[in-house]
């Protein structure tokens, strides 16, 4: 079997260094045929990951982060081609969420059970529309609130470096913290509204395991908001750490609703998904069921 597999561009360096050429001598040890795509840029491997898949590649294999993830749900996402995971990034929140095994042997090894059965299970993947005419895909969660305002201000710090800059970005944008304006139509049902936080998941958690949309199913055809009313700093610092359980929804504070397709309208915030930078609102979220073949073992 022809699989082309994309690495996050900078796995070549730091912790994770060792972790493609294990994967590429445990799938060629089981007799599939490895295409490396090589990118040193997210737009090269983007563009490789799509080229692939076109190209008539029989799956494609991700080994790396949400990130990584990301780029590679771009490529696959509708189409027939069996789509599997190697995590090894800073946050692995989606594979997590789907039942990926975590060690890289393992995953590798679950990726090659399930090539060799022809074993895939189909997922819900969210569908962005935003009015510029983007149009992009998310399997985990996206943030149009705090969490993406964090996010923005973090892509324009330039010091510190690395997972320290949110930590910055927080700090200033939590004292800045104030409720927005929303306007959100939910399967043609609108509703406007204050807010602090909004978020829409197709799975559970973000940010390295917040549990954000605890209920969320990606296999239920159905995507879950999550809305922070208007609170205080105080309050708000208060309820955050209570997301990592995901018993921040049992707060009066907190709204949760459930709908196929969600369109989002606020002033001066651009959403984020599966980390990754979206587009400004306005958006239209759409699930669309089954529009992944996860590559998964059988159930043991």
């Amino acid at each position: 079997m022809n699989v082309a597999v994309l690495a996050n561009p900078t796995a070549g360096r730091g912790r994770h260094a060792g972790v493609l050429p294990l994967v590429t001598a445990r799938f060629e040890a089981a007799g599939l045929a490895v295409v490396h795509l090589d990118a040193s840029t997210r737009e090269e491997a983007l563009t490789a990951a799509k080229a692939a898949v076109a190209g008539g590649a029989e799956a494609l294999v991700v080994v790396g982060g949400d990130g990584t993830v990301h780029l590679g749900l771009q490529a696959v996402a509708g189409t027939e081609v069996p789509f599997g995971i190697v995590p090894c990034g800073t946050g692995n929140d989606f594979s997590v969420q789907v039942g990926v095994p975590q060690a890289p042997e393992a995953a590798a090894d679950a990726v090659i059970a399930a090539v060799q059965g022809n074993l895939t299970k189909a997922l819900d993947l969210a569908e962005c529309r935003g009015v510029a005419g983007e149009r992009l895909w998310f399997g985990a969660v996206l943030a149009a609130g705090f969490d993406a305002i964090v996010n923005e201000r973090a892509n324009h710090i330039r010091f510190p470096r690395g997972p320290q800059r949110y930590n910055v970005a927080i700090a200033i944008e939590l004292a800045k913290l104030a409720p927005r304006h929303y306007k959100m139509t939910l399967d043609g049902v609108t509703h406007e509204f204050d807010s602090v936080l909004v978020a829409v998941g197709n799975t559970a958690s973000y940010g390295g395991g917040y549990l954000i949309a605890p209920a969320a199913d990606p296999a239920d055809g159905q995507l879950d908001i999550v809305i922070g009313k208007p609170m205080g700093r105080l309050t708000f610092a208060k309820i955050r750490p209570s997301v990592y359980e995901g018993t921040h929804v049992n707060s009066p504070l907190v709204e949760t609703h459930r709908a196929r397709t969600i369109e989002i309208v606020s002033e001066g915030i651009t959403a984020y998904a599966d980390g990754e930078r979206i587009c400004p609102l306005p958006i239209t979220i759409t699930c669309v069921p089954g529009a992944l073949r996860l590559l998964t073992k059988a159930a043991e």
